[in-house]
């Protein structure tokens, strides 16, 4: 079977009302105020459909909920203490339209809650999930992608992977699902033409030329595996961060969490985890109100190190898949392209002839 095809713009509405039909769909939207979300889509004639502008945000609540019930309590049952474990709904969903970025942020995030020990509710979620990526042709100018080999295009991980080349997208096939998906609803697709694949090499290549930073991550992840950076630039970064958590909760890698217990009556209630950050005052408080991490020396180096240097050992790549999120989004100026390069100008020079 081919493994490249074409899908004329004016199928796409179409074909997504097909999916619908035995799908959730999950697409970039633009809400009534201009910004540009992944939203589950209801009614097709009333979403506003956006694929020019990446999603200020990306699609991880989607498979780890902000909150979610883990399980429910009672205290009054015949055996003193009752756990009912809580199973949410997962259907079917088609996220349309990820950002590869996003794509490579979730590969990276089944490493982290599906290798060792299954989460359930996560593995639900990606049980039913068909992931259909949309290349980059325009990285921002917070993007660095490309350092991170998470994009502007991929080379894996999605069931199918679409190239805009203006009236028509190049279809790529990736996994079964993506074949599947293909055959059910071959009426509305093409098979691409040795121009087309000649079309889509070229955005690609005119995409990877696009980038406005010259990011130098390898530099910064071997300056952290050699001396850990220096204390003065630590101490720096904390003086600036607010301890807001803003660029855990928009970054699509974050998956920290806190658990607290709800009461709902005099005898019964709800475990819930919650997303948390590294950064927040209260990630490593103990219950005496002791925190053995102090904000003005480890916070930011902890979240760093783990980005940049923990995730390389456990999982062979870093946890930063290049987004440029939280570069929009600190107003304390403590993103990661400040940290990757800042770090980077640490580095040991390397030795003459290597």
């Amino acid at each position: 079977m081919e493994t490249r095809y074409l899908l004329r713009k004016d199928h796409l509405l179409p074909l997504l009302r097909r999916l619908q039909k035995g799908h959730r769909l999950v697409a970039p939207a633009r809400n009534r105020h201009g910004d540009t979300f992944y939203a589950e889509v209801r009614d097709l004639d009333r979403f506003h459909l956006d694929l020019d502008t990446p999603p200020q945000e990306s699609a991880k609540r989607f498979f780890l909920p902000q909150q979610e019930v883990l399980f429910t309590y009672r205290t009054d049952g015949p055996e003193g203490y009752g756990f009912s474990p809580v199973v949410a709904p997962s259907p079917p969903t088609v996220y349309f339209g990820l950002r590869p970025c996003d794509l490579t942020a979730i590969l990276y995030t089944d490493l982290v809650l599906l290798k060792e020990r299954r989460d359930p509710g996560y593995q639900r979620r990606r049980q039913e999930a068909v992931l259909i990526a949309l290349g980059c042709s325009r990285p921002r100018a917070s993007c660095f992608c490309n350092a991170t080999k998470s994009g502007p295009f991929l080379d894996f991980g999605y069931d199918l992977q679409l190239t805009d080349l203006g009236d028509r997208f190049f279809v790529e096939v990736g996994r079964a699902r993506g074949r599947q998906l293909v055959e059910d609803w071959h009426p509305f697709f093409a098979e691409a033409g040795e121009e087309d694949v000649k079309a889509q090499y070229q955005v690609a290549l005119e995409a990877a030329g696009s980038f406005e930073r010259s990011v130098d991550l390898d530099l910064a992840v071997r300056a952290l595996a050699d001396h850990g950076g220096s204390d003065a630039l630590w101490a720096e970064l904390a003086s600036r961060c607010q301890g807001c958590g803003g660029c855990a909760f928009l970054c699509p890698t974050c998956t920290c969490y806190t658990l607290r217990d709800q009461c709902l009556g005099p005898s019964h209630g709800e475990r819930l985890r919650c997303w948390d950050a590294c950064t927040l005052a209260g990630f490593t408080r103990m219950a005496g109100g002791h925190n053995p991490a102090d904000p003005g020396r480890d916070v930011l180096r902890r979240r760093f190190e783990h980005k940049l240097r923990d995730s390389v050992r456990q999982h062979g790549r870093p946890s930063c898949v290049g987004c440029g999120r939280c570069v929009g989004s600190c107003f304390g100026g403590v993103d990661m392209l400040m940290a990757i390069e800042r770090l980077a100008g640490e580095a040991e020079p390397p030795e003459e002839g290597v």
